[in-house]
């Protein structure tokens, strides 16, 4: 006879099955409750540029203006940093589903010279798939036109589509990507969900890449929208922790912060949480409640010199703490030695995160996500530079 099993008996049964236990890395900071105090360092926030739906991603162009992705398919140039005249350059796609649309852009760092910029989206083709594309600007960069796909068939589902892109301080491009809900596909070192991609701007696999003949640079990634350098070439890596789906064994929250080497497997979906076994890596810092984070950067901008090296994440936030702008400090050992809040409920969910050629940090809103309540006039950039004496 076949028996039901209850609710208590079945979490019992994942965690005998599906879950095993693994011990806890002394060094991992485990967040119980709430996501830390609120900071009290002083800046100025100016709101750069409004009447935006989703922007995703955002990048500079040597003439000052601003390239800006949105979800539904657009790509935006916008004069004086984010501040002038505003014009559709192309519509990547039609339109967006679920987590997937048009997603990380990034500008190449001789742009001035080849005019490349690069794209992240989902095809909407079937089957359905993420793509990076490069495309060209014209000489004035008042238009674009499509160049070549650089990297194609990259798995996609409704969620966990990852999609942040951006250059390294050694010239290559770096491509985050989502499990697309087949969690076991992050621990495959020759699939292309459930990473931190590396290629050359060509879409050629380096040869001192750590596996061979693959774009693999760091592995055991459940849905990454978020990385940057220290000048020493480490990155912060930001991860979301899942969502209680029966494919995840019923885990949920534990977003982590990691800072990451060429190879790590940061152990999704075996090891959850704090836990480390050999071979995986646990995170820096986990919070029992979700964030869940956004984009990520390293404040590198001398605006705030309180803030010089530290990470910076853009929150989405969930039911009351809905979105703030979260930053964190690792000691010499990369132990966390300061986590805070910042803007905590004044914009609704942050997206994105970056360091503008300026010196501000600049980040943007997510409101009109669905998920959100979009004001009137819609989302925005922000700046966040020194406090106004």
């Amino acid at each position: 006879m076949t028996r039901s099993l209850t609710a208590p008996l079945l979490l019992s049964a994942l965690a005998v099955v599906g879950c095993p236990s693994y011990p806890d890395d002394p060094d991992c900071q485990l967040v119980e409750s709430g996501h830390g105090p609120d900071g009290e360092v002083a800046f100025s926030v100016e709101e750069v540029a409004g009447g935006l739906e989703i922007p995703w991603a955002i990048d500079w162009l040597p003439d000052g203006s601003i390239l800006v992705t949105e979800r539904g398919g657009d790509l935006i140039r916008i004069e004086d940093g984010g501040r002038g005249a505003r014009a559709t350059l192309a519509t990547i796609i039609e339109e967006a589903d679920g987590e997937g649309g048009l997603l990380g852009m990034a500008v190449h760092p001789d742009v001035a010279t080849n005019r490349f910029v690069y794209v992240y989206f989902t095809t909407g083709d079937s089957p359905n798939s993420n793509r990076v594309e490069r495309w060209v600007l014209s000489e004035d960069f008042t238009s674009i036109s499509l160049d070549r796909a650089i990297l194609e068939d990259i798995p996609a589902r409704q969620y966990h589509n990852g999609g942040r892109i951006r250059f390294g301080p050694d010239g290559h491009l770096y491509v985050g990507t989502g499990d697309a809900s087949t969690p076991a596909d992050s621990q495959d070192t020759d699939s292309l969900a459930g990473k931190l991609l590396r290629v050359a701007d060509d879409g050629s696999i380096p040869d001192d890449n750590p596996f061979p003949g693959s774009a693999t640079w760091v592995y055991g990634v459940r849905n990454t929208q978020g990385f940057d350098w220290w000048p020493d070439g480490s990155i912060a890596l930001t991860d979301h922790g899942p969502s209680g789906l029966a494919v995840e064994n019923l885990r949920e929250n534990h977003d982590e912060v990691y800072i990451v080497e060429p190879g790590d497997n940061l152990g999704w979906p075996t090891i959850f949480k704090c836990q480390t076994t050999d071979g995986m890596r646990a995170p820096a810092i986990t919070w029992a409640e979700a964030l869940p984070p956004g984009g990520t950067a390293v404040y590198q901008g001398g605006e705030i010199p309180e803030w010089e090296g530290d990470v910076f994440i853009g929150v989405l936030g969930f039911g009351d703490d809905i979105g703030h702008l979260h930053r964190i400090r690792f000691d010499a050992d990369g132990r966390v030695e300061i986590s805070e809040r910042y803007l905590a409920g004044e914009y609704g969910r942050l997206r994105e995160v970056i360091m503008g050629p300026d010196g501000g940090l600049y980040v943007t809103t997510s409101a009109c996500d669905g998920r959100g309540t979009c004001p009137e006039g819609g989302d925005k950039i922000l700046r966040l530079g020194a406090a106004t004496r």
